[in-house]
């Protein structure tokens, strides 16, 4: 007797579930394979970078080995891009940048090649390139919001803005506050003019809250504007509200279109007592309340905040920034990489 044809209307009872565990098992076995594939590349891009210094450095090779071993390598390995001369030239730059190679395995090793191509091309300092990698890694940047956040220089703002957390909330969480808080913020998506107001930012902000949540950084989640709540029988608006899913808490940004001044804290102070009592659950951490001016003086910021019993930062937004000295470099952009690297493996 021949077996009936499986239905396939009609599943087994746990095949649902079965079929979705196995879609997850089958995604994650992918995207390790695509890591270690990614990883042994760019472990045999930084062996080939070694090699090349150490027998330059040993027997006197000049640059024109490094063309001669372009074209064998091309001939020898046809299928496989990523043996021109140029990229060549950025392997014995990649190996030169991280001569341990544990540091490759470990941190850099886990990103794509094009990633590590803009920290060997836009940063010249090693602990610079390795705290961009270490968060490109943690919180999964593409390689153009590793760029982003390079030429806006993210890290260095990363935990400057003046605040009292320290002092009003415990130790680690303390710290996780500050680090999610950066001094300036860089506004300059939004096209506007220093001379825009307080509500026009507003708008221009959740008109492109992508890149707005881009800047505030990991963990950010937008609530609303102008988010209404009552208290005593009279209506008062929360300019920007978020809720923050690392630290648990949501948090209130209010934007002066002015130099920070001591009585912004009291008006601040108000909606954070109002979100706590009105919106924050049994779970939720207390409220935080992050205040943005055009400038502050930061020794009256620090006195401002010294007797304030809830936990608030005060930083500069900056509405309009050109790229860093640091970064007016005659290194090529990543863009020009990519096209010499297909000119060159065009057969």
């Amino acid at each position: 007797m021949s077996d009936s044809p499986v239905s396939l209307t009609l599943p087994p009872a746990g095949y649902a579930d079965w079929l979705a565990d196995l879609k997850t098992r089958i995604h994650t076995a992918q995207q390790r394979a695509t890591l270690a594939v990614n990883r042994e590349l760019v472990l045999l891009y930084w062996h080939i970078g070694r090699d090349i210094l150490t027998r330059q450095a040993d027997q006197g090779w000049g640059a024109k080995v490094i063309e001669r071993l372009a074209q064998d390598l091309r001939s020898a390995f046809p299928e496989m891009k990523g043996f021109s001369r140029a990229n060549l030239m950025y392997m014995r730059a990649f190996a030169q940048a991280w001569p341990d190679a544990d540091t490759v395995q470990q941190a850099v090793g886990q990103l794509p090649w094009g990633h590590n191509l803009v920290l060997l091309t836009r940063l010249k300092d090693p602990l610079q390139r390795l705290a961009y990698a270490q968060s490109a890694l943690a919180h999964g940047w593409s390689r153009n919001v590793l760029n982003i956040h390079i030429e806006t220089r993210l890290l260095e703002r990363t935990g400057t803005a003046t605040t009292n957390f320290d002092a009003r909330l415990p130790k680690p969480y303390s710290d996780l506050a500050r680090e999610s808080l950066k001094d300036p913020y860089r506004f300059d998506f939004l096209g506007l003019t220093e001379e825009a107001q307080e509500r026009e930012i507003e708008t221009a902000l959740v008109r492109h809250v992508t890149d707005f949540l881009l800047k505030l950084g990991a963990g950010f989640a937008f609530v609303g504007r102008q988010v209404l709540l009552e208290v005593g029988g009279e209506d008062f608006f929360i300019g920007l509200l978020f809720y923050h899913l690392k630290l648990r808490c949501y948090v209130v940004i209010e934007l002066k279109g002015g130099p920070f001044k001591p009585e912004h804290l009291g008006q601040l102070g108000f909606y954070l007592t109002a979100v706590d009592r009105q919106m924050k659950a049994e779970h939720d951490s207390p409220t935080i309340g992050l205040l943005l001016c055009k400038s502050r003086n930061k020794v009256v910021a620090e006195y401002a905040l010294g007797d304030k019993s809830q936990p608030m930062g005060i930083a500069e937004y900056k509405l309009a920034q050109s790229l860093p000295a640091e970064f007016e470099t005659s290194l090529p952009s990543i863009e020009q990489i990519e096209r010499e690297l297909t000119k060159d493996d065009e057969p």
